[in-house]
């Protein structure tokens, strides 16, 4: 999800987040697309995923370090280490918030959402480095979930919840460009409100924003207005959405970062958001289209994975959209009638699982505290895509 400029540089050990090596982490299979795993294949590797979180979870809560751990991403603010722990904290505790409860699951899913409640906010590094906005994007919508779960109604912690989504909330406000929507790095001038957006950060939150209105939470519907106009303003007429919003826009032909092969990371997270905001032509058919040319076009996704300079990949993919890439097509899989969605399920379900360590963990660019936290978390939840987690919250037909 996050671009970086990797440094050949060495630097003693930083932290005690657990990290893997490059020699732990699992070669990236080019495979056909139709490989499939069945649900109860599925089931073994969710829980193997689910016990990595629980088991490198830290005592107060979080997951990783808010210091480098890893050489390949010095040169950044200091505050965003601590921003992308956040931001990939938040997805831990969606993860956990999905998953079926237990004594162990829900006593860590307590601890997670109480360090998100509770921890300092991430913020602004730099000029530049606006890398804050993750932990706004992911802590805003994860506690959305939250506060939609009955098990935190009416508690100091769900008061708490809500607190804290709306900390993160004004965040957003700050930081939504004149255009409706969010990036994570600036341009000259730099300015409070970045100067350009990106449409998949704008798109992961339009459906929180939605949501959040409907928890009565004070929040501007002209927010979520502008924030899809953005992502609208992004779609193109292949069925691709372009990386950014941009008044001059980029290359289209060739090995552009904007044709279908080259927006594999935005499209389902594009797709699945219209939908929910209840834009007409994100039709079973689109969504059928999209999904086709996911998986057609997937070998372009197993190579870009690990590789650790971005938008290295054909067609300018970079490493670590893989699973953000399919944890948003598991969202738009459950938007299908009901008995066309296990055959997708299958297909997917096999492209995470293969990417899994023998301890449940995995990556899909660095192999800092973060970025497992960040992928095991995604791989859990499309894991459990139509196992125990039947239809997500914002899964509306």
């Amino acid at each position: 999800m996050i671009s970086k400029l990797p440094l050949a540089c060495l630097v003693l050990s930083l932290g005690a987040a657990p990290v893997l090596s490059q020699s732990e982490l699992p070669a990236t299979e080019l495979v056909p697309a139709t490989m499939e795993l069945g649900p109860a294949d599925a089931q073994a590797a969710l829980e193997r995923s689910l016990g990595s979180l629980v088991r490198t979870q830290n005592d107060e809560g979080s997951w990783g370090s808010a210091v480098c751990d890893d050489i390949n991403e010095l040169g950044f603010a200091p505050a965003t280490y601590y921003a992308w722990q956040q931001a990939a904290s938040s997805l831990g505790v969606l993860a956990l918030l999905r998953a079926k409860p237990s004594e162990e699951i829900d006593a860590a899913l307590r601890r997670g959402a109480n360090w998100l409640c509770t921890g300092p906010m991430a913020h602004r590094g730099s000029n530049w480095d606006v890398d804050s906005t993750w932990a706004s994007l992911y802590g805003f919508s994860s506690l959305v979930e939250l506060a939609k779960d009955g098990r935190f109604a009416g508690t100091d912690l769900g008061a708490a919840i809500k607190a804290r989504g709306l900390q993160f909330y004004d965040d957003l406000v700050l930081r939504q460009t004149l255009d409706g929507g969010w990036a994570y790095y600036d341009d000259p001038p730099f300015t409070q409100k970045p100067t350009w957006a990106t449409s998949f950060c704008t798109a992961l939150v339009l459906p929180a924003l939605l949501d959040a209105a409907e928890l009565n939470w004070r929040v501007d519907p002209l927010v979520a207005e502008r924030a899809q106009a953005l992502v609208e303003r992004c779609a193109l007429p292949n069925g691709a959405y372009t990386y950014s919003f941009n008044m001059r826009p980029r290359s289209f032909g060739g090995e552009s970062i904007n044709q279908i092969p080259g927006s594999l990371g935005r499209t389902q997270v594009c797709n699945w958001a219209l939908h929910r905001a209840g834009v007409e032509r994100i039709t079973p058919a689109l969504l059928r289209r999209s999904l086709g040319d996911f998986f057609e076009h997937h070998s372009f996704l197993d190579m870009a994975r690990m590789r650790p300079i971005p938008h290295e990949g054909w067609f300018a993919n970079a490493g670590y959209f893989y699973f953000f890439a399919h944890y948003y097509a598991a969202r738009v899989i459950e938007l299908l009638p009901e008995e066309e969605r296990e055959p997708w399920r299958r297909k997917l379900r096999y492209a995470v699982a293969k990417t899994l360590t023998d301890d449940g963990a995995c990556s899909d660019f660095m192999s800092s505290g973060y970025q497992v936290t960040a992928g095991t978390s995604f791989a859990s939840l499309v894991l459990m895509t139509g196992l125990q987690d039947p239809k997500a919250p914002n899964e509306k037909n």
